[in-house]
Order: C-alpha cells, then structure tokens, then sequence
C-alpha cells in the first residue's frame, strides 16, 4: 500500500482507563492498587504520567489521549483546576520532549462532576453550559500548549432520561451554538488540530443525542458544522446502537466523515459498554479496509479506550492487552491490504452496481435523470430480472477455497 504498518496503524494508549482505572465496579470495591497512586493528588498526577510514559516507551507507541480531569485533579474553582492542569501539563511537554510521544488528542470531562448531571452544552441552566464553556476554552489551550492533532467532543450527558421534561429542539440547537463557539475559539487561537464527536446511543443517558454515526452527520449538516467536525467512531459505541462492530466507521468513511477509531470491543450478549481491548481479527480487517480505502486516518489513529478487566491485577496485564491488540490490528491490516489486493470482493461489489456504468443508470448517478424517464425505460425494457446478491459467497464461514485465494479465509482465521 505505499506505506509502513505504523502510519496505518497510529496506535495510542489512553490515560483514563489504564493510568486512573481502579477496577471498582457499582458492585465492587478497586481491585487495581497501583504505585503511582500514592501522595496528595498533585503528587500522584505527577507519578502517574511519569509512570505512563515509561509505559508508552517501552510499549513502542507515538501517541496517546486524556481527558482534562485524568491528567490533574479538579480544584474547588475554575482557576485551581487550571492552575493544576498547567503545572502537570508542564511535565507532559517535558516528558514529551524527552520520548517523542505526543497526543492524538485531548478532551474535556463534561460528564462526572454534578454540575452536569442534566448535561454541559445540553443543560437547561445557561450557568452549567457557561462552565462547560470555560472547562473547553481551557481544554483548546492545553491541546495547543501540547500539540494535540485532535479534539474530542463526547455528549455523555447530552440526552436526556425523560423526554417529558427536556425540549429537544433547545437543547440541540444549543449544542450545536456551544460548537459554534468552539470553533470561532479554535481559530481565534490558530490551533491547528481536528474536531472529533464521539457518537454513543446510551449510558450513561438513557438517550443521547450523538446516538450513531448517521445522527451526527444529520445534526452536523442541519446546523451547518459538517466542514468543521469529523467523527470519532468507537466500536462498543456502535454495537449498543444495534449495528454491527464496523457498522459506523463504514457508514462516517461513505461520508468523508471518519476522523479517528476507538478501537476497542464489547461483549454482544451484554447490554452495556464494556471497554475490551479488540481481539478479534476478522473486526480488525473490515475496520481496516475501510481505513485504507479511505487513504488512511491522519491525523487521527487508532486509539485504545479498553480497560483490563477488573480481575487482572498485574501491571503486566496492561502490556499483555495492548500487545495483544496491537497484534489484532496488525493482522487486520495485512488481511485488508491482501482484499484489496486480491480485487475478489471489491471486484464483486463493482460488478453488482454495474448498472448505473452506462444508459439510463448513469443518468441516475449524475443526477440528471427525471421520473419521466424512469417511465420511458420501464415502458421499452419491461420487468426487471431477479439478480441475487451472493451474501452467501461473501460470508467467510461458509467459504472453502474460492478461486485459490484465502482471502475470504482470512477474515476469520488469524
């Protein structure tokens, strides 16, 4: 493909799940007791991202991600929580001087303090939006201070529980205004770094408004944000939308909208969002194929927002799962490139809508066809043929051998 594996594959480790998680579940107690956890709050933020980056070092990755609030705590006002997010992001630009690792992106926690149990830019007291507004002015600067490639917006409180008591309509149209502001900032600043929203259809909202993929590219379009916001599609997200793993980075892609991929997993017989690490090599190629054929995803990657388990308590564990899904990935990667390669099944969607090539279809695809020709054709041509779709031949558990290719295969074989 003209590339090395690594500016395919921009893995990033995130700060929140692997350096804060505690393994404490609503049923449990944490079950992760680790070392740089000890001191004052201060003291442990500083031991905790010398201890990440000793992590991301020795894991051989370029990138990673946090929110404000994970990377330094939050003071009793608006200026203490700056004031400690400046003092251990001064560290960050040391540390990321010293190793070469930078920040796929940064983003706000607009989600865990009670202020905005009723939303941040969705909440129905303009006070707690202006404090959302302060929390992102601050985040904006910290992604220039440290030159973060992305932004990322994700609503977790942007919904609602009760539909009886919200107005829809006021609070999108105020989202899409706080984006708005967001965006007027980013210029004003000349920071040189992508807008993501992260689409997730549930939890902890019973409703959120970036649902899927397709909800936010109709909410981009109506208030005219589309050229300023691409999409940051996390899988997990995406099946408890009811689609399937690939669903939404194929859907984003066929928009030009794709930006960056959380690439993580759930467990399809369970209702919530789980946060695995990916092991699964066939959902590695399809997420993968779409990447190539979209020419890549600079400048977002592929970030691992997964959690250990709260059963795997050695520090270990953590190299074990993103050694094991770097390796999924990797695997995807070059089963994609031999699809791709190979033409069989790019070759067969081609032949499927060979239709619209020529005549009466290439009218269609133009747009320059009206219904009154629609009639003439059906007139002169008749009843269309049935033509199956071979959803069968495309289906890797039933394939043997296909025409000495194990391309197909490869899906679902490592």
């Amino acid at each position: 493909m003209g590339r090395k594996m690594e500016d395919w594959l921009r893995f990033s480790v995130c700060y929140w799940h692997s350096f804060c998680g505690t393994g404490a579940d609503p049923f449990g107690a944490p079950t992760l007791h680790r070392p740089w956890n000890e001191g004052t709050p201060m003291e442990s933020a500083k031991k905790r991202l010398r201890a990440a980056f000793e992590f991301f070092t020795k894991l051989g990755v370029k990138y990673y991600t946090f929110h404000d609030r994970d990377m330094a705590p939050e003071g009793s006002t608006l200026e203490e929580s700056n004031r400690n997010l400046d003092e251990i992001t001064d560290l960050a630009l040391q540390l990321q001087s010293q190793t070469g690792v930078r920040v796929l992106w940064v983003t706000c926690n607009l989600f865990a303090h009670p202020r905005y149990m009723n939303g941040a830019a969705t909440n129905p007291d303009c006070h707690v939006l202006a404090y959302a507004g302060a929390q992102v002015k601050k985040g904006l600067d910290t992604a220039q201070k440290l030159g973060a490639q992305n932004f990322v917006f994700w609503g977790g409180r942007e919904g609602f529980l009760s539909i009886h008591n919200t107005d829809v309509a006021a609070e999108l149209k105020h989202m899409a205004n706080f984006f708005k502001m967001a965006v007027k900032y980013r210029e004003k600043i000349g920071l040189k770094c992508q807008f993501l929203i992260e689409p997730k259809p549930k939890e902890p909202c019973k409703h959120q408004y970036d649902y899927d993929a397709m909800s936010v590219i109709g909410f981009l379009k109506h208030y005219g944000l589309e050229n300023d916001f691409k999409l940051n599609i996390e899988p997990n997200h995406t099946t408890l939308a009811g689609h399937s793993y690939e669903h939404d980075v194929v859907m984003a892609s066929a928009f030009g909208m794709l930006g960056s991929v959380d690439s993580n997993t759930g467990s399809p017989d369970l209702g919530w969002d789980t946060d695995q690490f990916p092991m699964d090599i066939r959902n590695a190629t399809l997420v993968m194929k779409t990447i190539i054929e979209q020419g890549g995803l600079q400048p977002g990657g592929l970030n691992f927002d997964a959690k250990v388990r709260r059963e795997s308590t050695d520090l270990e564990d953590l190299f074990i799962a993103h050694i094991g899904a770097m390796d999924t990935f990797a695997r995807g990667l070059r089963n994609a490139v031999r699809i791709i390669e190979d033409g069989i099944i790019p070759g067969m969607v081609k032949d499927r809508y060979s239709s619209f090539s020529h005549g009466i279809g290439q009218k269609v695809e133009e747009g320059s066809a009206s219904l009154e020709e629609m009639e003439d054709f059906i007139k002169q041509n008749g009843e269309p043929k049935v033509t199956s779709g071979k959803q069968e031949k495309l289906n890797p558990s039933s394939i043997t051998t296909y025409n000495k290719s194990t391309t197909l295969l490869c899906l679902l074989w490592p």
